[in-house]
C-alpha cells in the first residue's frame, strides 16, 4: 500500500482542503502545534496511520483515528 493511499472518501477539515492520501493526513498531523500533536488522540491517528501505510491494514482504521482526533471536541447526542 504506501503513503500515497487513498482513503475511500476524504475527510473534510475545518479549514484548508480535504486529506486525500494517508500522506496527507500525516502532514496534517505532524503539522499541528505540539500540544495538539501529543494528544492521546492525535497519537493513536498516527498509529493506526502506520500500521494501514507500512503493514497493509485497513484504510478504515486510519480514517476512523483521524475523524476521531478531528471531533475529539464535539460532544456526543444520542
Amino acid at each position: 500500500m504506501g503513503w500515497q493511499t487513498k482513503f475511500d472518501e476524504p475527510i473534510p477539515l475545518p479549514k484548508g482542503k480535504p486529506l486525500v492520501t494517508l500522506r496527507d493526513a500525516a502532514h496534517y498531523i505532524t503539522k499541528l502545534p505540539k500540544a495538539e500533536h501529543k494528544t492521546p488522540e492525535w497519537q493513536a491517528a498516527m498509529e493506526a496511520l502506520l500500521l494501514v501505510a507500512e503493514h497493509n491494514g485497513p484504510t478504515m482504521f486510519a480514517r476512523i483515528g483521524v475523524m476521531r482526533a478531528l471531533n475529539r471536541h464535539v460532544e456526543r447526542v444520542f
